[in-house]
């Protein structure tokens, strides 16, 4: 048996994967804000709630908003800020006395969906989420890839590619940077992109919403996002080349996704042909904690 722990800035939820892969136990309770101490002792007790149910002990695997990095083996880049510098793995793996693993987030979204997913077979598996951030995974044979610098993925910290005129420098990112995909390409980016167009306010839900009814300011805005997708895939394909690309996030969501964006692929990508397919997820919002319980190939420690 395999448990998975997806660490989330408001909820924690754990499931329990048996050797099929089917959930033999799902629970989810709040996070504790801004409290490392309070963060670990939760997914500790978490854990063993969950262990005491199943009557088994069982492998741990833990996804965050975050990332280890290789050289001091803390935490970086979690929006749930006070991770950051911590040894988290190391504190969940002590708090638990035994060995766990841990990957970012958007990883094990990748992994789930490389592992009995959208992606299984394939060998070659992009995990994009456009959500309130754009992160984004790879996972080669069903294994994470991640990277020396641990920065696998991470697209949407890239510049959006052939900008148009009007495009440039960009929108300003919570990285510090402008232009980056994310400040394009997530919820809150569309629903800005829609302000700036418009002067009317509108969440990404309403845009995709009021679009499928005929809306033309709103049914324009995803046109541009869109477009904007199929930019940034297109670039992403010149570089990994992944057999698949699996949507994920809230805007994942949008049915007009998976017809309007890939025709435009073979505009911007290096080929005379596209084979790449852009599919929906089929793990949803359970994704993120089934790729954690993946991140242990065997079930037991």
């Amino acid at each position: 048996m395999r448990i998975g722990v997806d660490l989330g800035g408001t909820k924690i939820e754990i499931a329990a994967l048996d050797a099929g892969g089917r959930i033999a136990l799902r629970e989810r309770f709040p996070s504790p804000s801004a409290d490392y101490g309070a963060t670990v002792r939760a997914v500790r007790d978490g854990v063993l709630k969950a262990e005491a149910d199943l009557g088994a002990t069982c492998s741990v695997g833990l996804g965050i908003p975050g990332t280890i990095s290789p050289t001091t083996r803390l935490v970086k880049n979690a929006n749930s800020t006070w991770l950051n510098g911590k040894p988290f793995d190391m504190d969940i793996a002590e708090a638990l006395k035994r060995p766990i693993r841990m990957a970012n987030d958007a990883n094990c979204f990748a992994l789930s969906e490389a592992a009995d997913g959208a992606g299984k077979g394939e060998r070659v598996v992009f995990g994009a989420i456009l959500g309130t951030g754009v992160g984004g995974g790879i996972a080669v044979d069903a294994r994470i890839l991640t990277g020396p610098n641990a920065v696998a993925g991470e697209w949407g910290h890239n510049p959006l590619p052939w900008p148009d005129p009007n495009e440039t420098p960009g929108p300003s990112c919570f990285c510090g940077k402008r232009g980056c995909i994310e400040s394009w390409l997530s919820g809150p980016g569309l629903a800005a992109d829609f302000a700036r167009a418009t002067g009317h306010r509108a969440t990404a839900a309403e845009i995709a919403g009021v679009a499928s009814r005929g809306d033309v300011e709103r049914d324009a805005a995803l046109a541009r996002y869109e477009t904007r997708l199929a930019k940034a895939l297109a670039h992403l394909i010149n570089i990994v080349d992944p057999n698949v690309i699996v949507l994920g996030g809230g805007l994942s969501n949008l049915d007009r996704l998976y017809t309007n964006v890939a025709p435009q692929l073979a505009h911007y990508a290096f080929s005379d042909t596209i084979e790449t397919p852009i599919v929906r997820n089929r793990w949803g919002d359970s994704s993120g904690v089934r790729g954690a319980a993946w991140l242990w190939p065997d079930p037991a420690p």
